[in-house]
């Protein structure tokens, strides 16, 4: 019933000034507008993302909340870092080069950053079979 139907991403931040400075200047989102004291609205590539302005202090999911497919992860994560994202070692259980890129066993490269609110969002660069 919803295959055609867009899909909205939704975070949160308790602080939006500082959200608004890392996912328009740090992640280069383009503002559609801003809806205070409701929300931010991003735009990612067609994809809207809300991020919902909330009063207490985000206790942020120990998983991925947030994701982008790149198609190539060594430039992004450069990119990002000169912007002054930080990434993620999770070397504990897992495996991750110089950049914090782990290889998964199905070919697909991961890396992690986080936002101001502690939401844990990802680079995703799948293998050549899995993207087709």
């Amino acid at each position: 019933m919803l295959s055609s139907e867009k899909i909205i991403a939704f975070l949160a931040t308790s602080d939006p000034s500082r959200a608004l400075a890392f996912y328009a200047g740090k992640l280069g989102l383009r503002l559609i507008k801003e809806e205070r004291p409701f929300a931010l609205v991003f735009d990612s590539d067609g994809t809207m993302l809300r991020l919902q302005i909330v009063r207490e202090r985000i206790i942020p999911a120990p998983y991925t909340a947030l994701g982008w497919q790149v198609w190539d992860i060594e430039a992004r994560v450069r990119d990002l870092e000169r912007a002054g994202v930080v990434f993620e070692r999770f070397a504990s259980f897992m495996q991750q080069d110089e950049l914090g890129i782990w290889a998964a066993p199905s070919g697909a490269k991961v890396a992690w950053f986080k936002d101001p609110d502690g939401n844990l969002l990802s680079l995703t660069q799948f293998s050549k079979e899995a993207a087709r």
